[in-house]
């Protein structure tokens, strides 16, 4: 027991001595002698969006390194194609067939986290600390399947940018007057949500695993182009544009007053740039490109998005044009409340495979520019007048701005249908993409169960490695291919300026 000082002793004699005296001293909440109202389990605020992974067929049975399929591409009728006419008591000739040999290798997904023995210990009575781990790795895998099942890119290589193309004009830009030298990277859509002008282009990455292994990602980035350069009075705006590189959906320009200097200053989803401001410092050197890091053919498979973009798919791709002094085009309003470059694709589809889109998913950008386009003076009202049905005295409701659910194409067997447009939280500014789940009914006798599908070799599975330290270390992963058996069942408009 701590010893009563001389002054407590004296206190309490006084206290004793005079029963009304009062204590000068007091304890109020600043001396923190307070319980903690802590609030169990943590709030998990982080997105947890995987609308892709939630829809695309789940198929096991796979086994091999790989799943293969054989695939009638055509039947080819004998003689003249479209005609079947044959003479009285004569046989007709023998058709053919156009046939492929397709193969789709499995890769392994996965995520990995562990927690001390004292952070389990630690957390009674708040979480269950493995269970709520387990649980947020299982997510986070399920997040970074999403990307694979959208943009995963093992066999589309972006190669090197064309010089970039520049000019100057205009009044009121605060660009300093020199001579300014440009240079130009494409991205996949990896490549763009795995980049930042502050962070700079995902080139490559080397992952060391909890087993002390290695190995080398590559981010999703092109080699870079050569060089422009272009002379800027002040005043003016340095327009540059590249010639668009298919399955990109983003470039990144490096600019310099110097020429081999340039530093990264922009990254657009558009092949143009139109640079108004003095430049940025201490962002990515060029030097830090050397070499095409777009795909990862030893670990990956393509997604759905890299499957349409890719030569020879046969899915319907419009890389919209550069436009005028290096701006983008836009999307184009018909006047009848519908988009051109939208009407166009389903036409297209049909004309040349008989199928729709059946769901669109867009980025928040295009379904703004796309509601723009259709909500016109021309095309509908953009104010709602709602009227009480209890008749309530003069009351009356307005609702302001409005948004387009749903898109309607008219190129459909037995009529048109409502295409619903989704937002998808990892479709980049300026794409669009169709798609068709299922096949309609022309293709009633194809033997294909889904268009795409996930083959599995070992669906999702939980590992809990041995003890060798204190800590409990988990591992979730998958063994998978996304097989997609009818890439022209989708569509893609990229390459669109905002507006």
């Amino acid at each position: 027991m701590n010893p009563i000082t001389q002054e407590s002793l004296e206190l309490m004699k006084g206290a004793l001595a005079k029963p009304d005296f009062q204590l000068a001293k007091s304890i109020s909440t600043a001396t923190g002698l307070l319980a903690y109202d802590l609030q169990a389990p943590a709030k998990n605020l982080y997105p947890f969006v995987t609308p892709l992974r939630n829809i695309v067929p789940r198929v096991g049975g796979g086994v091999g390194s790989a799943t293969n399929w054989r695939q009638v591409n055509a039947i080819i009728g004998s003689g003249f194609d479209a005609m079947g006419w044959v003479p009285e008591g004569q046989r007709s000739g023998q058709m053919s067939y156009s046939t492929s040999n397709k193969t789709s290798a499995f890769v392994t997904i996965g995520e990995e986290d562990a927690a001390t023995f004292e952070s389990i210990s630690g957390g009674r009575q708040f979480e269950d600390i493995q269970a709520t781990m387990a649980f947020r790795l299982l997510q986070k895998m399920m997040l970074k399947e999403e990307m694979a099942i959208l943009a995963g890119n093992a066999s589309l290589a972006l190669g090197t940018p064309s010089t970039p193309t520049l000019s100057a004009s205009g009044a009121g830009a605060t660009l300093p007057a020199a001579t300014y030298f440009v240079k130009v990277v494409a991205l996949t859509l990896e490549g763009y949500q795995n980049s930042s002008v502050l962070g700079g282009i995902a080139t490559t990455k080397t992952v060391t695993g909890a087993d002390g292994k290695s190995f080398t990602l590559s981010g999703g980035s092109s080699n870079i182009s050569a060089e422009a350069s272009q002379a800027v009075t002040l005043g003016q705006t340095l327009f540059c544009s590249v010639t668009p590189v298919q399955g990109a959906v983003a470039y990144a320009w490096y600019i310099s007053t110097s020429s081999g200097n340039e530093t990264l200053q922009a990254i657009t989803t558009i092949n143009s740039l139109a640079m108004v401001a003095p430049l940025n410092a201490g962002t990515q050197a060029q030097t830090a490109i050397a070499a095409d890091n777009s795909a990862n053919p030893s670990y990956a498979y393509d997604g759905l998005l890299t499957t349409a973009l890719k030569p020879g798919s046969n899915a319907y791709v419009n890389i919209m044009p550069t436009g005028t002094a290096g701006a983008g085009t836009t999307l184009t309003a018909s006047g009848r409340g519908s988009v051109v470059e939208i009407d166009t694709m389903f036409q297209k589809m049909w004309d040349n495979f008989q199928l729709s889109p059946t769901v669109l998913f867009v980025n928040s950008q295009e379904l703004k520019n796309i509601t723009t386009k259709v909500l016109s003076n021309a095309s509908g009202p953009l104010l709602r007048y709602d009227s009480p049905a209890d008749g309530s005295a003069g009351e009356y409701q307005l609702t302001a701005s409005g948004v387009v659910q749903y898109y309607y194409n008219p190129f459909a067997l037995n009529g048109g249908l409502r295409i619903p447009l989704r937002i998808h939280p990892k479709v980049p500014p300026g794409t669009i993409i169709g798609w068709a789940e299922n096949l309609p009914i022309q293709y009633q006798s194809n033997e294909v169960p889904n268009v795409a599908e996930v083959k599995t070799r070992q669906d999702y599975y939980q590992i809990d490695w041995p003890i060798v330290t204190r800590q409990r270390q988990v591992g979730v992963y998958a063994e998978e291919v996304l097989a997609v058996y009818a890439p022209f069942a989708m569509g893609v408009l990229c390459n669109i300026a905002n507006g």
